[in-house]
């Protein structure tokens, strides 16, 4: 055995084997163990060819998926390196849906009854009644402005 087994393909393994049934003479002598070893034998050849196979396909595809994922990778730096170091208001040039929804528009606010913090927007304030989505409570609030509660203290 020129290479050693662990470096041989299972297609030249079998052959190896082929080659050691043959010096048995096997076919010169058909007795039922002969018989069943060369159809082994046999089987393993074709299990080699399949495997062969297998592996060339696997490959192929594999290249595939690499060369998927650099192009994957390219439209994500096309699409997404306007976005990156700018914020959200800016990147989509504020002309859209996003534009409104500043975080200075909602307020975070704690039910009396439940005690649940609840996220309200501006226009909520205006009517100054909330119904806690939690525990169904109303309960209204007095508006009072962080600049005019700061002037106080």
């Amino acid at each position: 055995m020129g290479k050693d087994g662990a470096t041989m393909t299972i297609s030249e393994k079998v052959a190896y084997l082929k080659g050691l049934a043959d010096g048995l003479d096997l076919q010169e002598k058909p007795s039922k163990e002969g018989k069943l070893i060369a159809k082994i034998i046999d089987i393993l050849e074709d299990v080699g060819f399949a495997v062969e196979d297998l592996e060339v396909e696997v490959e192929a595809l594999t290249d595939e998926v690499e060369s998927v994922a650099e192009d994957l990778s390219d439209v994500e730096t096309m699409v997404f390196e306007d976005w990156e170091d700018e914020d959200d208001e800016d990147a989509c040039g504020g002309g859209c849906c996003c534009s409104s929804l500043d975080d200075d528009d909602f307020f975070e606010i704690e039910c009396p009854s439940c005690g649940e913090d609840i996220v309200i927007d501006e226009s909520i304030l205006d009517i100054g009644e909330v119904t806690c989505p939690n525990c169904g409570d109303k309960f209204s609030m007095d508006l009072v402005d962080e600049a005019e509660a700061e002037d106080e203290e």
